[in-house]
């Protein structure tokens, strides 16, 4: 038997733009990797070729959500010009299929789906969670936050969505009825600088345990100079059922963000870190408070992905790459 083993990961392949990419995403069905850049376009690359697609003329803005139908058919973004926008996944020339003009106002940070593919979720800086009609893009409901909504992610049982803010909350909401059920405290996700001004922080990133035993959020902490961003990685992990801080999981000698963070289907995490320091990937382990291993990447990280075949992991940079690293299995 052999599985992927975080310690042996290394670069296998480089996608190049000429802006810098923003987030990247493969689809369910492993064929792609997708990354939004600088300038407002989507690009696709083929993994078995390389051979690259642009996505263009819809956004006047970057792109921050980005998910994918589980048939791997249909993408759908959302930007930071308030527009969700329908695409085909495979097409030669993608063109929209569909684009909702103000579905949020302001900045849309993050989008997600149900597992049957059925609704889709945006999260925005009005302070609003909107559940969609993926088939008709029809408004379900509204839910709301009381401040800049940073993070969505559907529990993979499909009854919940859980969302994360600003400040540092994180609730889950039953997405049949649109009724808060419960509220995760994540403040240490936040800190506000009086010298500066400066709100700072959020929950940038939300993953449930393939066991469904525990809530990560991620993001930020020890932000001391939000505006020279001297900050360090954290990642909050709550007990789902208890919703109990289990620990505060941090990086050692590591400045930056976590911007992204998934779990394996082995049980550990993998997060995504830029910043100040550069480029980490950071594995924890749901049992201990310190990352098991630290990869130092080329150049800031912005995002990650995992593969479906649970052995690569992308990353988008500052430096215009996207990076496709390999965990290589270990026997036993």
């Amino acid at each position: 038997m052999s599985q992927a083993d975080p310690k042996l990961t290394h670069e296998a392949v480089q996608y190049k733009h000429d802006r810098p990419p923003i987030t990247c995403r493969f689809d369910p069905k492993g064929r792609f990797v997708y990354a939004s850049s600088e300038d407002f376009s989507i690009q696709r690359w083929e993994l078995a070729s390389q051979k690259k697609v642009a996505y263009v003329g819809a956004h006047d803005s970057w792109v921050h959500g980005m998910v994918f139908t589980p048939d791997a058919e249909t993408l759908i973004t959302g930007g930071f010009d308030g527009r969700l926008v329908w695409w085909s996944a495979t097409a030669e020339k993608p063109t929209p299929i569909r684009k909702i003009e103000n579905a949020h106002k302001g900045w849309i940070r993050s989008l997600s789906i149900s597992p049957d593919g059925k609704l889709l979720v945006s999260g925005g800086n009005d302070n609003l969670v909107k559940i969609w009609n993926v088939a008709d893009g029809t408004l379900v409901r509204e839910l709301a936050h009381e401040n800049q909504v940073y993070s969505t992610l559907v529990h993979p049982n499909g009854k919940f969505v859980i969302t994360g803010e600003l400040k540092g909350a994180v609730k889950q909401w039953d997405i049949a009825t649109g009724k808060m059920l419960r509220e995760f405290d994540a403040k240490a996700l936040y800190a506000y600088n009086g010298g500066q001004g400066v709100d700072y922080g959020g929950v940038r990133t939300l993953a449930v345990s393939p066991d469904g035993k525990y809530l990560a959020a991620g993001g930020l902490h020890k932000g001391t100079n939000p505006l020279g961003a001297v900050n360090e990685p954290l990642v909050v992990l709550f007990d789902w059922e208890t919703q109990k801080i289990k620990h505060s999981q941090e990086a050692a000698g590591v400045k930056g963000v976590v911007w992204r963070a998934v779990y394996h289907p082995d049980g550990f995490l993998i997060a995504a870190n830029g910043g100040s320091g550069g480029a980490y990937l950071l594995f924890y382990k749901p049992e201990e408070a310190k990352a098991f291993h630290q990869l130092k990447l080329p150049d800031t990280a912005r995002g990650c992905d995992l593969h479906p075949d649970g052995i690569q992991i992308a990353t988008s940079h500052y430096d215009k790459q996207v990076r496709n690293s390999r965990m290589d299995a270990k026997k036993g």
